[in-house]
């Protein structure tokens, strides 16, 4: 009997650590984007940009207001590029220039809908955030959707999450006075 019990007990472990593996963790770029935004409407700007010395990347941001957060980061084959569109502040440019111009396989891009950050899975009407890295595309509507496992679903989300939080902490830092 004890070791029955012992054994309904593993497995009821077992079930909860699984289903544990498919909840998401807070999103990281949730916060950060909504101090993006706010930063974004004190200063009546639509765009930002930065550098991201860690990688040699850029990275820029086009708002609209209250509706949408468009992301992207890149490389240039020739870094001035960059850095001439951030010493003019020309933060569209920058954003313009890496959607098309940026050293392919070197692309991120995020429609963050709502500017509220990555969420795992939106309501049933809202529309999904997207994240796209190289040639694929990741829409955030569920695993099922997505026709992948929950394990590969949060996997993917959480890696999304984490590389779209570092690129918002970049351009909030941008955002500072006197940067």
């Amino acid at each position: 009997m004890l070791k029955r019990i012992s054994s309904g007990l593993l497995l009821a472990l077992a079930a909860t650590v699984m289903a544990a593996a498919a909840v998401p963790q807070e999103s990281k770029s949730a916060p950060l984007a909504k101090q993006l935004a706010r930063a974004l409407d004190a200063a009546k700007l639509d765009s930002v940009a930065a550098a991201d010395p860690a990688t040699g990347s850029f990275v820029a941001a086009l708002y609209i207001p209250g509706t949408q957060l468009l992301v992207v980061s890149g490389k240039f084959d020739n870094p001035e590029i960059g850095n001439h569109r951030l010493s003019q502040k020309a933060y569209r440019d920058l954003y313009m220039d890496l959607m098309g111009a940026s050293v392919a396989g070197t692309r991120q891009f995020a429609a963050d809908v709502s500017c509220d950050g990555f969420v795992f899975k939106p309501e049933s009407d809202a529309a999904a955030d997207s994240w796209e890295i190289g040639n694929k595309t990741h829409a955030f509507e569920g695993a099922k959707k997505a026709k992948l496992s929950d394990e590969q679903y949060l996997k993917s989300y959480a890696e999304a999450d984490s590389q779209y939080a570092h690129i918002l902490e970049l351009l909030i830092a941008k955002m500072k006075p006197g940067t």
